[in-house]
């Protein structure tokens, strides 16, 4: 009887626990586990695991990390209620429980689902995850610090396939810039639409800034401490960035004259990419003076034989950033070239030359090779317009219709070989 009792106390128990665990709400848990979705349906907490995956998979992109989440955010999928019209469609709750910060994330299902509108707070909660991720135990009532909103929009708009027109369009119909201080005293939530789109392009602006200056791995460590932030961002920028901390607002002004002149959203040609490698891969060289205008000019390959000096290196890594912003305007056959060559130049940079004669070797007989296969490309593009196409594409009807014009135009000569070619010709057209 002794050894019974136990057992059917076991027994009991469990089917005692068997109804609580049907009673669990209906969840599903995204690929990395991080994200736990309740309520809807199966179809619909699918949709939203992919959205959420696929924002931090951008984010960690962006920044080049790996993804080692420790707090898992919840997210509540709760019908649209016709007697509650007050509730926000997205809703992220940040709670401390004496163990961390808890993140739930409640959206609103109803017939206009805005899928923008939960990408922003689905960034948001996974930087808000990234921010204390290893503060450790947080007293209930601690003041948590949000990201900041031009990261979430900067962010945003360097995801890879982003219509970009648009913003860019914005920032270019300024007549006046913001200073960086100005820029980053604005609330998004309270600028009206056109002003949401400028904030945009100021933010896309910035993020690169801090990526081109500081790199990817300075802009994670940036956000990483985003907890200990002052009320002074500039300041904090600063300390965060200190390639930043002399000509901040000049290098702020040319990084929106540049976005917003420059059009980066729209991809060069094949042609157009080729021309500007060329422009920057010839190397303009200081000589130290105190004008530090170029006095020479230089190539990867004579400095891959020999020792740089310090103003070569300089030269060559001003260059690879240069290369970094081109990658990402090239045209997508010289992309891999343009980084190749960029990788080289950092390499240089550092004083480091083993090998490298040998890539430029491999990489400038790939830029031929490319430049061949494209020509062959256009030939055969030309031929088979003008020779088996059904219809007249129309692309060179004002080159055909200037041609036209240029002949009629032109005046006849008078002299007695152009008369006897005009009369055989008119002989033959008839």
């Amino acid at each position: 009887m002794k050894m019974v009792r136990p057992a059917a106390v076991l027994i009991l128990s469990v089917f005692a626990w068997q109804p609580g665990r049907a009673a669990l709400p209906a969840h599903s848990v995204s690929p990395s586990r991080q994200f736990v979705i309740y309520g809807a349906d199966a179809a619909l907490r699918g949709t939203i695991s992919e959205l959420a995956e696929q924002t931090k998979s951008n984010l960690l992109s962006l920044l080049r990390q790996r993804d080692e989440w420790k707090t898992a955010v919840i997210i509540n999928l709760q019908p649209q209620q016709a007697n509650l019209p007050e509730i926000p469609p997205t809703d992220l709750r940040v709670s401390q429980t004496g163990f961390g910060a808890k993140l739930q994330l409640d959206l609103t299902v109803g017939q206009n689902l805005d899928g923008s509108l939960i990408e922003r707070q689905l960034l948001r909660s996974i930087l808000l995850e990234m921010i204390y991720r290893d503060e450790g135990d947080l007293a209930p009532g601690t003041t948590l610090v949000e990201p900041p909103d031009w990261l979430v929009e900067g962010a945003l708009a360097l995801t890879p396939g982003r219509e970009r027109e648009v913003v860019v369009e914005a920032l270019s119909a300024t007549d006046k810039g913001k200073s960086l201080e100005e820029f980053l005293g604005q609330r998004f939530d309270l600028l009206d639409s056109a002003g949401r789109m400028l904030y945009r392009a100021y933010s896309m602006a910035l993020v690169q800034l801090l990526l081109d200056e500081g790199g990817r791995a300075r802009l994670g460590r940036y956000i990483a401490n985003l907890s200990h932030a002052s009320n002074d961002p500039v300041a904090d920028l600063k300390a965060r960035f200190p390639q930043l901390r002399e000509d901040l607002e000049k290098k702020w002004r040319l990084a929106v004259a540049r976005l917003g002149g420059h059009q980066t959203y729209q991809l060069l040609t094949f042609a157009e990419s080729e021309r500007r490698l060329d422009e920057l891969l010839q190397i303009k060289i200081s000589d130290g003076s105190r004008n530090r205008e170029p006095q020479k000019t230089a190539d990867l390959g004579e400095l891959a034989r020999r020792k740089a000096s310090r103003d070569e290196k300089a030269a060559v890594n001003q260059m690879s950033q240069a290369l970094l912003l081109l990658i990402g305007t090239a045209h997508p056959v010289l992309r891999p070239v343009a980084r190749e060559y960029q990788q080289i130049a950092a390499l240089l940079a550092r004083g480091k030359r083993r090998g490298i004669a040998n890539r430029l070797s491999h990489l400038d007989g790939t830029r031929k090779e490319l430049a061949a296969r494209m020509g062959e490309i256009d030939d055969y593009l030309n031929w088979f317009e003008a020779t088996q196409m059904e219809r007249e594409s129309g692309a060179f009807n004002d080159y055909l219709k200037a041609a036209s014009q240029s002949e009629v135009s032109a005046p006849r000569r008078r002299d007695p070989l152009s008369v006897y070619l005009d009369a055989l010709a008119d002989h033959f057209e008839n």
